[in-house]
């Protein structure tokens, strides 16, 4: 990981959301703004639970807030069925990117499924001509409000399908149109990466990053088919690794305080992933959400991200799906400044962390690297 080149972190007085950000794990079908998706349900007459903007919204973080994983991806039969179009297609990714930029990020990547997007008789590589139609149109109109940002496809498999191979090759054929990498996402118990060991193989040999998702819904042996089967460059959420972790407290209750950590033993798979460096893209409020951290306490401050940031595991802060868990990137920053005491500093190790974890060629890695050190620097 890159050191900041911040010597003391100042006083968070200022906004978080003037921070440069790195966005590495947003699903487009999350993102969409509440009224996009009443004006475009209206247009292909699907109907949903409400037709205010401010309900609806407060709908869809309601029903993701249950602690299931699978109640959480129900709320996407609303957002998927007004992305059945090139017209809503290209609306719903050009807004996605204009948010983003909006939230200070500088740099994203957009990960959605093609498969699901064909309701309507669109074919695979249209969806994806269609979604990066917005994507450009969304860099454009920011760029037109003096904001930079690139952006960049996760094509996705869904891993419940059998369509893997299929979507592998529409990720490599488009890697010049905008798609930087791969992924498999939906229900994880019970699907593991290895349903997809050929496609990942496939990748592979045409030089294709893949991500994915492991560590959420399961646990360790998730996380080891994705090393394993899907050469996993980077695990989405990846929060279960603390699994893998055996922490001794030390009792200190004769000096009134609370107990410490004393020894702290890895297993093999999360050893491997610190030593390594492999990536976590951690969603602080969708693990909470999710049930994806129940194990470990009820609450955020009970979320292991701290612990594996302080082990040294390569952690980066994202969103997940910003309408169900109605957060922004600066919301996550901000919550860690309030639960974890995170100062300047750390805000911008995590930062980095993302940046040189994007699926982009080294030397645009270390422009962006560069971009968010002066940016930090500057506010010092």
């Amino acid at each position: 990981m890159t050191e900041p080149i911040v010597d003391a972190a100042p006083a968070l007085d200022f906004d978080l959301k003037s921070l440069p950000k790195v966005s590495l794990h947003d699903h487009l079908d999350g993102g969409l703004r509440p009224a996009t998706i009443i004006e475009l349900a209206q247009a292909v007459g699907h109907t949903l639970p409400s037709t205010d903007p401010v309900a609806l919204g407060e709908w869809f973080r309601e029903s993701a807030d249950s602690g299931s994983l699978v109640r959480y991806l129900e709320t996407f039969d609303h957002t998927i069925a007004v992305m059945q179009t090139k017209e809503g297609l290209f609306r719903v990714a050009k807004e996605f990117v204009e948010d983003l930029a909006e939230d200070g990020v500088v740099y994203g990547e957009v990960r959605w499924a093609p498969e699901q997007h064909l309701q309507k008789g669109l074919t695979l590589d249209e969806v994806v001509e269609a979604v990066q139609g917005g994507l450009e149109a969304g860099v454009d109109a920011a760029e037109e409000r003096g904001q930079q940002i690139q952006v960049g496809q996760l094509i996705t498999a869904m891993r419940h399908a059998d369509r893997g191979q299929e979507i592998a090759e529409l990720a490599v054929r488009h890697r010049a149109n905008g798609a930087v990498g791969f992924d498999i996402a939906g229900a994880e118990d019970g699907f593991l990466p290895s349903r997809f060991k050929d496609a990942f193989t496939y990748l592979a040999e045409n030089n294709f990053p893949a991500t994915v998702h492991a560590g959420e819904a399961a646990g360790l042996d998730s996380i080891q088919s994705a090393l394993v089967d899907g050469r996993a460059l980077r695990l989405g959420h990846g929060v279960r690794i603390a699994e893998d972790i055996t922490v001794e407290f030390e009792d200190n209750s004769d000096d009134d305080g609370e107990d410490t950590i004393g020894m702290v033993t890895l297993g093999g798979v999360a050893a491997w992933v610190r030593d390594r460096g492999i990536p976590l893209e951690i969603c602080p409020s969708s693990n909470l959400q999710t049930g994806a951290i129940s194990s470990f306490g009820e609450g955020i401050e009970s979320h292991p991200l701290d612990m594996l940031f302080q082990l040294g595991f390569n952690v980066t802060i994202n969103t997940d799906n910003r309408l169900m868990s109605g957060v922004t990137l600066t919301d996550e920053f901000e919550l860690l400044v309030e639960t974890f005491d995170y100062d300047l500093d750390d805000l911008l190790e995590l930062t980095l962390n993302a940046a040189e974890a994007a699926f982009l060629p080294l030397d645009e890695r270390e422009a962006l690297v560069e971009y968010i050190n002066d940016a930090y620097a500057n506010l010092g």
